[in-house]
């Protein structure tokens, strides 16, 4: 028989003896299982209640005419700011270059203010007219996880030879900050670039991924920057007053990855 009996049956009549360990006995099981729940609940509700951000985008079909680019602040520019580089300029619906086609690697370059998550993409519709060949090399190219300062630009640069040779380059690039300071990361020959063609990049982790009108052509890896802003620029050398045969119609930028395309038809805005 125990020596503290907590309950006793007597016919049809039950009652309860417990004398004070019996009493100390629940309460520290009472207080295990309210410390157990505290442990396996609560954080479960908490994670529950956790939100992902929502994704920045930033679209434009260029309705301004503009030298440097700002649409309400929202471009930082490589001559403006860089100092090193030149400047994006824009008329309606086209966005181009003002390099003099004669001073080296200062490619007219600019980025979107603001912070944006590191997995990104940026993508924009090619305007191309009266293509040139030989020793004139001209590029349109699009921009992540990039950042001007003064006498420094980093991040990546994907850039597309404005010509519709098969032979024509497709090249992942790393700034590494001063004017002229570049590394390659991955290139290829063809298929080339036509009028109204859709060219597209996008960084997930370290890996670089090229698109041309929706088909994958280039991928490279490069873990360098984990941060920075999508963007765009232009490249112009062994010519002078060819910069506004070759440009873009549009520009779409966003840190979510795994988004659809946002609508074509807003001109600078962000959300």
């Amino acid at each position: 028989m125990p020596r503290f009996p907590v309950m006793d049956f007597k016919g049809l009549q039950r009652k309860f003896f417990m004398g004070p360990r019996a009493i100390t006995l629940v309460v520290v099981l009472a207080l295990l299982l309210l410390s157990g729940l505290s442990v396996s609940i609560l954080p479960t509700a908490r994670a529950a209640t956790r939100k992902q951000a929502p994704a920045r985008t930033y679209t434009t079909k260029f309705p301004l005419k503009e030298n440097p680019i700002s649409e309400s602040g929202n471009w930082i520019n490589g001559k403006a700011v860089g100092l090193d580089w030149t400047d994006v300029q824009t008329t309606p619906g086209l966005a181009f270059g003002t390099e003099s086609g004669t001073s080296g690697y200062d490619d007219s370059t600019a980025v979107v203010t603001g912070t944006w998550g590191p997995d990104q993409w940026a993508q924009a519709t090619v305007h191309l007219t009266n293509q040139q060949g030989g020793t004139i090399y001209e590029e349109v190219e699009l921009r992540l996880r990039s950042a001007i300062t003064a006498h420094k630009i980093t991040g990546y640069e994907i850039n597309f030879q404005a010509s519709g040779a098969s032979n024509a380059y497709v090249q992942i690039v790393r700034w590494n900050g001063p004017l002229g300071n570049f590394t390659y990361v991955a290139d290829r020959n063809g298929p080339g670039l036509h009028d109204g063609d859709v060219v597209k990049a996008m960084i997930q982790g370290s890996t670089i991924t090229v698109y041309l009108n929706g088909t994958q052509i280039l991928q490279g890896t490069d873990g360098t920057y984990a941060s920075g802003a999508p963007g765009m620029g232009f490249f112009l050398q062994g010519a002078t007053g060819l910069n506004a045969d070759y440009g873009f119609t549009n520009f779409t930028a966003s840190d979510g990855v795994n988004a659809p395309l946002p609508p074509t038809n807003l001109s600078g805005n962000v959300h």
